[in-house]
């Protein structure tokens, strides 16, 4: 009896999520006239928002403050899949936690808005020829997102070509600023302090762009993340080259880069937005402010400059 009480509850609760999600859904749609399209997550999600403008409705699979690596889909996340009229993921193996859920639904295209980017491949063994799945941290890469998002919105709404193009370029001359304004800013490092030390490898494309060199933890967020070996590793680097400041990412507990600052003359040098925007009301609740964010704490971090 418990059983059959279980499965009741579990199919009540399935019927429940689909029909908030469903009215959730029509309603925007119906208020809108607008096409829903559902993003991996919420950096990509504020990108879509930004082209699309009102002629769609941009949904985060994620929400803000997520892990993406080994996020986990939900029922709902499901539904809204399935309403979905067309899935926007970054690829390069950062969603494989997809696979089962653009599989139960074949008939909704997903666009790679990496395609095109000048991929980095991550370092060591265990990721050998692996590519590093972060290229929007690099707003010369994040230029090739915008216009991937702008062409696959087009395909879908050809009408609104025009539309789209305008919000693109105003976009784009955005990210580009952004990306001026990073290389004067990391300009000013002293060559003593241009190597960034994170927990997670996330910055290859960031530090490729603006020559700095990259120590981190590991390499991708996992279970074998934290070792006391990677650990000793990053000790003993920033021993040798006397780096003031080391980072840790927003989605990342900074308890083993916290140990790594005490075993050295280090300081934390703050908390960098990666894999998710903050909240509305944090310091990077869109794609430039994240950006502007990293600069900005880094600088400050290595140089004691405010």
């Amino acid at each position: 009896m418990k059983k059959i009480i279980s499965i009741v509850a579990v199919v009540a609760v399935a019927i429940l999520l689909f029909t908030v999600a469903n009215n959730s859904l029509e309603t925007n749609t119906d208020a809108t006239d607008s096409v829903v399209v559902l993003s991996t997550f919420t950096i990509i999600s504020d990108m879509v928002s930004e082209v699309g403008g009102d002629k769609i409705v941009a949904i985060s699979l994620t929400k803000p403050g997520a892990e993406i690596h080994g996020y986990e889909p939900t029922p709902s996340d499901l539904v809204q899949a399935s309403q979905a009229d067309i899935i926007f993921e970054n690829g390069m193996n950062l969603e494989l936690w997809t696979e089962k859920l653009k599989a139960s639904i074949p008939d909704v295209p997903v666009v790679t808005v990496s395609e095109g980017v000048e991929v980095i491949d991550i370092t060591g063994d265990a990721y050998a020829g692996k590519p590093n799945p972060h290229a929007w941290m690099s707003p010369a890469q994040g230029l090739v997102y915008v216009e991937n998002i702008r062409r696959s919105l087009t395909e879908l709404l050809p009408e609104e070509a025009d539309y789209f193009a305008e919000r693109a370029e105003a976009y784009s001359a955005q990210i580009r600023a952004v990306g001026q304004r990073l290389d004067t800013a990391l300009a000013t490092l002293p060559e003593n302090n241009r190597v960034l030390v994170t927990c997670e490898g996330a910055f290859s494309y960031l530090t490729s762009d603006y020559g700095l060199e990259e120590v981190y933890l590991w390499a991708i967020n996992a279970e074998s993340q934290g070792t006391p070996l990677q650990v000793a590793s990053v000790i003993e680097i920033v021993n040798e080259k006397n780096i003031p400041a080391v980072f840790c990412e927003s989605t990342v507990e900074p308890r083993l880069q916290t140990e790594v600052a005490n075993a050295t003359d280090a300081k934390l040098g703050g908390i960098l937005f990666v894999d998710s925007l903050s909240d509305a009301d944090g310091p990077a609740p869109n794609y430039i402010t994240l950006l502007e964010h990293t600069a900005n704490t880094i600088i400050t971090g290595l140089t004691g400059a405010e």
